[in-house]
């Protein structure tokens, strides 16, 4: 099972990658990063992404509440995916379930261009169940 770099690598070789980062959503934080970053600056676009991967996760409109019972849904965590298009780039956000709080993400930065984003998205999903966090 890969951890962060090994996963960061291998999102770099899907078609039209740009750049890949895997974020603390609670903090802003970015935990790797690997290849360009829109802005020039990882921390930022961590910082940035993080906010919109807090505001989709916390509203719900987006991420339904808990079951009154408490209890956790089988399927997973009500978000997967955020994607936002630019007019040169596609932003693919995938959430990362973990043994914790499960507050971290995947971003991967696709140029427009030579990006597959149905391939990146069933590509990613794969590889935030095998990322194993040390």
């Amino acid at each position: 099972m890969p951890g962060i770099d090994e996963c960061l690598l291998e999102a770099m070789t899907l078609p039209g990658a740009r750049g890949a980062a895997l974020v603390d959503w609670s903090s802003g934080l970015a935990l790797g990063t690997v290849g360009e970053s829109p802005v020039g600056d990882h921390e930022t676009t961590a910082a940035e992404t993080a906010e919109l991967a807090r505001a989709a996760a916390e509203y719900e409109s987006f991420a339904p509440a808990a079951p009154e019972n408490g209890t956790p849904d089988p399927a997973g965590p009500p978000l997967e995916d955020l994607i936002v298009t630019t007019r040169t780039g596609y932003h693919v956000l995938r959430f990362v379930e973990t043994s914790f709080d499960s507050s971290v993400f995947l971003h991967l930065w696709l140029d427009r261009a030579d990006g597959n984003l149905a391939l990146a998205r069933h590509r990613l999903r794969a590889l935030a169940e095998g990322l194993v966090l040390r």
